[in-house]
């Protein structure tokens, strides 16, 4: 609530009075109007200045009253859409601002987004390397992928294998005669290769063989054609001779088997084991022993 006191009324300074009332017109005499204002009620004190004109003034009873009291309502309206008008330009002045600041908060850093990016791609080549190594670790510890014939593809010669066997084949010239071959061949050691000029194949076996069941020939008059026994034909071999690439023997895609291909000492050892089932292919016993 607020309360308006010794109110000021120079009718000679701000109101021109009507020369209908020369005597009050003249009068300058000062006047106090005292009223509670009740923002709930603001026309309340509109009421009571009004009564007071009525009663202390001949001002109401202007014929121009209502032009000038609605000059001054028209005035205070201005006034306020000034006012409203000032604030909301400072309103919208400093959302501009804060939404601008915003942006620029929000903005990337072209420069700050390449490290980022760096550092991201030099991480991931990072956990890449380690995996790669590891993968070729893994891969150089267990060996090469076998042929098809469960060997290896050398540059000078290749050899495939079963489980009771190795077949080895040596290119050499068309025409060469099994005169001019090399090929000595032990228990745990092999020499292959063409008289005057130096092995092609030296070394240990890796594991020993049957000497008395094994041959060579010339096939097609270009390539060395030798059968080696295995001594243990319940093993695959990971390489003909020691030193040279090895396979994974985990990876031997062996073929299916009977018991009467198996020469009788194999299937002696297998039934003694009651190992073999009838229902029950012989690779898969194998497995079963190799592992």
């Amino acid at each position: 609530m607020a309360i308006i006191s010794d109110y000021q009324e120079d009718e000679n300074e701000t109101k021109p009075r009507s020369n209908s009332n020369p005597s009050s017109s003249s009068s300058s005499k000062t006047l106090s109007f005292n009223a509670t204002f009740d923002p709930r009620n603001p026309i309340a004190i509109l009421e009571r200045l009004f009564d007071f004109l009525v009663k202390e003034t001949d001002f109401m009873a202007e014929d121009t009253v209502e032009k000038q009291i609605a000059a001054v309502v028209k005035a205070a309206k201005d006034k306020v859409k000034k006012k409203m008008a000032g604030e909301r330009e400072r309103e919208a002045a400093l959302e501009g601002n804060e939404s601008k600041r915003l942006k620029e908060e929000k903005k990337p850093d072209v420069k700050e987004e390449k490290k980022v990016e760096v550092k991201r791609e030099m991480k991931a080549k990072v956990k890449e390397v380690p995996m790669e190594i590891e993968k070729e670790e893994e891969s150089g510890a267990r060996g090469a992928v076998p042929n098809k014939g469960n060997g290896l593809d050398l540059e000078k010669y290749s050899w495939t294998q079963t489980l009771q066997e190795v077949n080895v084949l040596v290119p050499v010239l068309v025409g060469t005669k099994s005169r001019f071959v090399v090929c000595d061949i032990k228990k745990n050691h092999l020499k292959v290769g063409l008289k005057g000029q130096p092995p092609i194949i030296e070394g240990e076996l890796y594991k020993p063989i049957k000497v008395d069941d094994c041959y060579w020939s010339i096939e097609d008059q270009n390539t060395i054609s030798i059968l080696l026994t295995k001594h243990d034909q319940m093993e695959w071999w990971k390489c003909l001779v020691k030193g040279d690439p090895e396979i994974d023997t985990q990876k031997v895609e062996p073929e299916n088997s009977k018991l009467s291909d198996l020469d009788p000492e194999t299937r002696q050892t297998n039934e003694r084991n009651d190992c073999i089932f009838v229902c029950v292919p012989f690779t898969e016993i194998l497995h079963l022993f190799i592992h």
